[in-house]
């Protein structure tokens, strides 16, 4: 029951999510008018700041929940078997009807959003820039969780400006997207979801980042870890 319940919330979490960027976006251009301008995208900023606050709220209150199946693999790659199954063949798929069903509700009442971002460079240079956006969030992601500032809201703070600084830095590229399911939902809308370009840059590449990171990230610790212990052992026999 309670697994039930966890794809209940991946599916509404990435439906909301898919819908907070069309109305962070119609909120500033077409509510505010600002457009372009400085101001429009600092407050674009400010917005998504306060989304990614409210997600991680969410996340809390749902046990779990969430809206990207980059974050639940990387969870996966170091749990159980039956664990990384459940993720696999039951949490990204409703991930993934939760972001198409948002994007073509949002396609319906605000036209003018158009069809979400496209990739703009040759796909080995796209792959490259999603691959390396992952790594950087998977990793910004584990260290917080491993070395807990002991504040919900920092670490949050933390996390939300992390990933909003990679999105600007891939934007021009790849869209910064980070997450194949909101990519998917949008790639459906324009019918090029099943295309080499698509499951090349927004799937294979970002999913491949998340195991390194996750590989590197346990080599690293680990090995502090360990080196830290053997200090600890070396001054309990000097005691």
């Amino acid at each position: 029951m309670a697994r039930l319940g966890l794809l209940l919330w991946d599916l509404i979490l990435s439906f909301l999510w898919a819908w907070s960027g069309a109305l962070v976006r119609v909120t500033v251009q077409s509510f505010i008018r600002l457009g372009r301008s400085i101001e429009g995208e600092a407050l674009k900023v400010v917005l998504s700041v306060l989304c990614m606050y409210f997600f991680a709220m969410l996340g809390l209150f749902s046990r779990g929940g969430s809206y990207n199946p980059l974050a639940v693999l990387s969870s996966a790659f170091s749990g159980s078997f039956d664990g990384f199954l459940f993720t696999a063949f039951g949490r990204i798929p409703a991930q993934i009807v939760g972001s198409v069903v948002g994007v073509r509700s949002i396609r319906e009442f605000l036209p003018e959003i158009g069809y979400g971002s496209r990739l703009k460079v040759k796909i080995h240079h796209g792959a490259l820039t999603e691959g390396f956006l992952t790594f950087m969030t998977i990793m910004i992601s584990l260290g917080l969780k491993k070395k807990d500032p002991g504040s919900f809201f920092l670490k949050t703070w933390i996390l939300a400006i992390a990933k909003l600084s990679l999105h600007i830095l891939g934007s021009d590229l790849t869209g910064g997207i980070m997450n194949p399911a909101s990519a998917f939902g949008w790639a459906y809308a324009r019918g090029d979801h099943i295309t080499l370009e698509h499951l090349f840059v927004y799937w294979l590449a970002p999913i491949q980042a998340t195991v390194l990171a996750v590989w590197a990230f346990k080599l690293f610790w680990g090995s502090k870890e360990s080196k830290q212990k053997h200090t600890e052992e070396q001054k309990v026999k000097a005691d």
